[in-house]
This record gives C-alpha cells, sequence and structure tokens, in this order.
C-alpha cells in the first residue's frame, strides 16, 4: 500500500490512537535553535533561469551555466572518478525525483572536464525497497528506470549503481561529526570510495515527515537500513541529524557541487507524489555548500507555495501536525517491525512559514559555522531581477 493511500484512508481518529501513545515513549526534547544563530561566511549561490517549456537542449545549458559558474573544476584531474547522488526516491517523474535531462547535462559535461568513470546512483524510499541483512525485496534499478533517468544516464555514457545490489556488507561505517544525535556511525555505500568526487542532484520539494526534502535530505539516500531506522526511529531529532549526516568524512571530502534542477517543483505533500508547479521562470540553483543551497532552495520551494492554487492545496494531508508522526510510524514499521514503531519518538515536522522554521538548516547553520550569508549571483541572462532580490530578502541573515 502506497503511503498517501495508507495515510489518506487512515482518518482522525486513528492517528489519535496511536500518536498520544508514542508521545510518552522514549521521547526527546529537540532544542530551539532558530533563535541564536551566527552569522557565517559570505557564499555563492548561482541562480539560471530556465523558461517554462524550455527544450533540452536549453535546459542542458542553463544546467552547464550554473555549474561552471559555482566552480572551475580544478579539482577534477584528468581521469577521475565522479558520483552523482540523485533522488531516486519512487518511480515518479521529475519533480519527484531529479531531472533526467539535468543528469544528463552533468555526466556530460563532467567528461568534457575530463572525468574517467562517472557513477550515478542511489537506493530508494523503504516504501519500495525493503533491505536487511537477510533479504531483499524491491529494485531501485527498476525505479530509475521508471522515472525515466536510467534512459538518460545509459545515454550520456554513465554507469548506474544501486547500493543494495552490492550487498548488506557493501558498506562501512563513517562518522558524523562531534556532539552530533547519532548515536551510531553512519553506514555509507562502498562504491564511495572507490571515487575521488562527489556531485549531489537533489530536487526542490515538499515532504510529508519532514516538511521539505532538498539537499541535505538527499543524504538519507546513501544509508544502509539500520542507519535509517536510528533516524526515523529516534524522531525527535530527525531534522537535527538530517543536518549532522551531511558532517561525515566522505561528504565533507569529496562533495564538490550542489545543484538543483527547480524549473519544477513538487509544492505539496511529497515526497512521492502532490501538485507540480511550473513557474513562468525556473531554476537552477548550484553552489559548493549544500547548506546554502538548501536555503535558497527552500525559498524557492516557499514562494511557489504561495502561487499555487488554492484548490490544489491537499490541505488536511500538506499540514496536519498527526499525519507526518503517524507516516513517521509507518516507515519506522517497514525499517524494524511494529515493535520500534510502537516505541519511536514522537516526530514534530517544521512549520515552514520561512526558511527559519526548517530545522534542518538552523542547524546546519550551527554545524557548518553559522549562517551562509547568501551571495545569489545570476549564471545566465534569464534570471529576473526581481526574483533574485526577492529570494535574497527571504535568505538574508535574521536581525
Amino acid at each position: 500500500m502506497k503511503r498517501r493511500d495508507f495515510l489518506k484512508g487512515a482518518a482522525g481518529a486513528s492517528l489519535m490512537a496511536v500518536c498520544p501513545v508514542t508521545g510518552s515513549v522514549g521521547a526527546r526534547q529537540a532544542p530551539n535553535k532558530a533563535a541564536k544563530l551566527s552569522p557565517g561566511r559570505p557564499t555563492k549561490v548561482f541562480l539560471a533561469g530556465v523558461g517554462r517549456g524550455a527544450t533540452e537542449q536549453a535546459i542542458k545549458l542553463s544546467v552547464r551555466q550554473s555549474a561552471e559558474s559555482a566552480t572551475d573544476f580544478s579539482w577534477l584531474s584528468r581521469g577521475d572518478a565522479v558520483f552523482i547522488k540523485p533522488v531516486v526516491n519512487s518511480g515518479h517523474p521529475y519533480p519527484a525525483t531529479t531531472s533526467p535531462i539535468a543528469v544528463a547535462a552533468m555526466v556530460e559535461l563532467l567528461k568534457e572536464k575530463g572525468a574517467g568513470r562517472v557513477i550515478v546512483g542511489d537506493m530508494s524510499g523503504v516504501e519500495n525497497v525493503r533491505f536487511s541483512s537477510t533479504g531483499l525485496t524491491g529494485s531501485s534499478r527498476k525505479l530509475m528506470e521508471a522515472c525515466g533517468m536510467a534512459k538518460a544516464v545509459q545515454a550520456s555514457g554513465a554507469e548506474m549503481h544501486f547500493f543494495e545490489e552490492a550487498g548488506w556488507n557493501a558498506f562501512y561505517e563513517d562518522i558524523p561529526a562531534a556532539g552530533s544525535h547519532w548515536k551510531n556511525s553512519l553506514m555509507m555505500p562502498n562504491v564511495l570510495k572507490e571515487v575521488q568526487h562527489i556531485i549531489l542532484m537533489p530536487r526542490c520539494s515538499r515532504h510529508i515527515i519532514a516538511g521539505s526534502t532538498l539537499g541535505m535530505k538527499a543524504a538519507v539516500g546513501y544509508w544502509r537500513h539500520d542507519t535509517r531506522l536510528e533516524y526515523h526511529r529516534d524522531a525527535a531529532t530527525l531534522q537535527e541529524k538530517t543536518a549532522e549526516g551531511n558532517t561525515v568524512e566522505t561528504l565533507r571530502t569529496k562533495q564538490r557541487l550542489v545543484l538543483s534542477a527547480a524549473d519544477k517543483i513538487l509544492t505539496t505533500f511529497g515526497p512521492d507524489k502532490g501538485y507540480v508547479f511550473t513557474p513562468e521562470t525556473g531554476m537552477i540553483i548550484a553552489s559548493q555548500s549544500v547548506a546554502a543551497h538548501d536555503m535558497v532552495s527552500l525559498a524557492w520551494l516557499l514562494d511557489n507555495r504561495r502561487t499555487i492554487p488554492e484548490s490544489q492545496r491537499d490541505d488536511f494531508m500538506d499540514t496536519s501536525k498527526l499525519a507526518p508522526r503517524f507516516a513517521n510510524h509507518i516507515v519506522v514499521s517497514w525499517l524494524g517491525g511494529w515493535g520500534p514503531a510502537l516505541a519511536s519518538e514522537t516526530l514534530t515536522k517544521n512549520d515552514l512559514k520561512t526558511i527559519w522554521d526548517d530545522r534542518v538548516i538552523t542547524h546546519a547553520c550551527e554545524v557548518f559555522g553559522g549562517v551562509p550569508g547568501i551571495v545569489l549571483e545570476p549564471a545566465n541572462k534569464a534570471l529576473p531581477e526581481d526574483l533574485k532580490k526577492r529570494l535574497g530578502q527571504m535568505t538574508a541573515f535574521p536581525a
């Protein structure tokens, strides 16, 4: 049963029956970190405008423009191996998953710059792929084929890699920054040891549990399912652990660029289904900083949520405090059974009226050394000045 259909069938009485139990079992209060933030270093985020209905070649050009504005690729030596981490949470098309056109454009650009192996890979959400030391059901490969990304990856000359296919023991321990909320090391896929560089390519989307799913949330796709179980079971600090998951050594030392195609936005519900909005001018967002990227990407999500038709809002599923808690219990049950699900902590979903409501971002500002001073730079001439100004105001350091 799909997550959205299950939740719609579980009406208010069911939610009220489950959620109060979990509030008293092992819950920890997540600290309120939005109030005391320190300014960090100026950080550039590059925006390339993409017109509604743009051709594939126009989108690829915008991806190239934003990537080449954000980095000079001096880190890439001829023959280096590069891993591209998209989001293939499901088999639904972009923007429920990463844009295949953007991924193909990045592969082509890396090949031009001298990369040797370019590997594109992920492990899909537990709704579709169940993975343990004793078995496997579902296939990330089939989901990448279903969403249209596999065809684009193969045509561009890259390899595909799916973490579950390598087996339970094809993961290694990586440790987040000191003082994190994680109890255990994070289990990361061995393929990352085979590459010199990582490019993260998320999407811009609402998320029923987390509030939004942007760059930092995409790290979940790396994790073996025992790591995902801790992440969802200890739900009081799920947002903080999302940020901390991006501080492991592999990502700190190898991730070079974060780039999102955001000419389409999944503005409600998420992560797999919701209202797809296509603005008159979409964007490609690129930065070397995942925190800065996510600040701008979330501002872009919120900006577009204001303009979607009221009739398209899924009011209960999109705004309920109880639905995400119940959804998280379902995820824990898929990962570890009903025992851990009933004993799991209470999740509090971000309100997301502004980007400063997002605990992933505010905690990232702490663990990465302060709030990035966002400097928005146009990567092409198609970016409207008023849009740049509006996003600048939404991401400015709060006085």
